[in-house]
């Protein structure tokens, strides 16, 4: 643990030095907004070891900081925050990822993860290279399946190093405990998948662009939920052997992402073959009625098969070289996002989208398409009815969703020099109307609210817009 510290110390310390335009601000800037970084990571934790309540709720990522920015000083802050963010994440007292040596190493670490989001809850996990991979690298997200935690564990580690993706780094977590836990996307898993996004981006390790997650039986039921759920960090996404319903993971998500499902065509096992199935139905007719996004990009890039004469065990060995084809765009001009909530707990952002206020106790969808400098958001209330029912138990497979117009919610529009022009007036319509027409001012609150929001290098926003409609 010390080498790797001492390690992370001295990337910060090689840090780009900062340009003219910094140089005029007072010394001490960069460590205010150190310090209001330290305060965002200290309620963080506090909010998760409170209780679950607490954690669903979250915390404001607000910051009194406020300073206007000129345009040309964009880049300059950004790095100035982006920096500030690094070193407050190296000196905030918490279980760190280890040192990525290699994953044949068999090299390991441990999280301990709130008691009280998940009893007497410890997560080991692998953390390594393959053909030693140069920091920032790929980095695949590897969840095991059911069964003996610590056989499974291992079984996932072989096929770890058999899979051709190198040179990649690969994160392989042990679940922390068997039975009613035996979950990947519950809330103690949602607190160390958070921290991991944090700490390998912080850290420099990964490549913000290059995310993957994947897994096979109990680990691609997870990896299906999480793909759509935290859809903006990945590239792309390869559940095998699983099938959920697609009211837990909502196939419109994962717009803008690669997303590769595999099961035996055979795999009757709670549905997994018939739910796969409804899956690709779903990703084929999103990809007819979005083609292509507001820049003229796909949207939906799939691979979803049912692998003839195959029941729950098939070859996972083509997944990872086909995801790793794929690069985030972490500025997307169309972004399709149903608010959802995993173990109770909603997302508070998505991609340049933050929420303010939810519109009502459904779920909401949001559709934003940016063409030139005018931003169109079309924001619905979404309603489940559940069509069919699996007899033997009670399992909801196939749903229709009604869509209605929302009201009574206020959005956080992040903007940046990718999405916009910030020289020139915006205009923002939800629903039709007209919201917003002017010029967006560039402050550091955006930059610093931004990051704590995303703790992503790629969205230290330099702007914001706080939408009511």
């Amino acid at each position: 643990m010390r080498t790797w510290m001492l390690r992370l110390a001295a990337i910060v310390a090689v840090f780009p030095t900062l340009a003219t335009p910094m140089t005029a601000q007072p010394k001490d800037l960069q460590a205010k907004v150190k310090e209001v970084f330290l305060q965002k990571l200290a309620q963080q934790e506090v909010a998760a070891t409170k209780g679950a309540d607490d954690f669903r709720k979250g915390f404001s990522t607000d910051t009194e900081l406020r300073q206007d920015i000129k345009n040309k000083q964009i880049a300059d802050y950004r790095e100035m925050v982006w920096t500030a963010w690094r070193e407050a994440n190296h000196d905030f007292k918490e279980d760190k990822l280890i040192a990525p040596h290699a994953l044949k190493a068999k090299e390991h670490g441990a999280w301990h993860l709130p008691a009280a989001l998940e009893p007497n809850a410890t997560m080991p996990f692998y953390f390594g290279s393959k053909k030693d991979a140069q920091s920032p690298a790929p980095l695949f997200v590897y969840l095991h399946g059911s069964g003996p935690k610590a056989q499974e564990w291992e079984v996932t580690w072989q096929w770890a190093q058999m899979f051709d993706d190198a040179p990649s780094l690969y994160f392989v977590p042990q679940i922390p405990n068997e039975g009613g836990y035996y979950r990947w996307w519950q809330l103690s898993k949602q607190y160390a998948w958070e921290k991991l996004f944090r700490q390998a981006l912080a850290y420099g390790v990964a490549d913000a662009n290059r995310l993957y997650v994947l897994g096979v039986s109990e680990g691609g039921y997870g990896s299906q939920r999480l793909a759509s759920f935290y859809a903006d960090y990945w590239a792309a996404a390869g559940p095998m052997a699983g099938g959920e319903p697609l009211k837990n993971a909502p196939a419109d998500n994962c717009a803008n992402i690669g997303f590769s499902f595999l099961t035996g065509a055979d795999d009757m096992g709670f549905y997994r073959n018939v739910l796969t199935s409804y899956t690709q139905a779903m990703f084929d007719s999103l990809q007819l009625a979005h083609p292509l996004s507001a820049d003229k990009q796909p949207l939906f890039r799939h691979r979803i098969n049912l692998v003839p004469g195959k029941q729950h065990h098939i070859d996972y060995r083509p997944t990872t070289p086909w995801l790793k084809q794929f690069s985030r765009n972490p500025y997307p001009k169309t972004v399709l996002w149903e608010d959802f909530d995993m173990d109770g707990r909603h997302r508070s952002g998505f991609y340049n989208l933050q929420v303010l206020a939810r519109p009502s106790d459904n779920r909401t969808n949001y559709e934003m398409n940016i063409n030139g400098n005018h931003v169109d958001l079309r924001i619905s209330d979404v309603k489940y009815t559940t069509v069919q029912k699996d007899p033997q138990w009670g399992i909801e497979m196939k749903f229709h969703r009604d869509y209605s117009e929302a009201t009574g919610g206020k959005v956080r529009l992040y903007l940046c020099e990718q999405l916009v022009d910030l020289s020139k007036p915006v205009e923002i319509t939800i629903n039709g109307k007209k919201v917003f027409s002017g010029k967006v001012k560039a402050s550091l609150q955006s930059m610093v609210s931004s990051c704590a929001e995303y703790f992503d290098p790629c969205r230290v926003y330099p702007a914001y817009i706080d939408l009511a409609y």
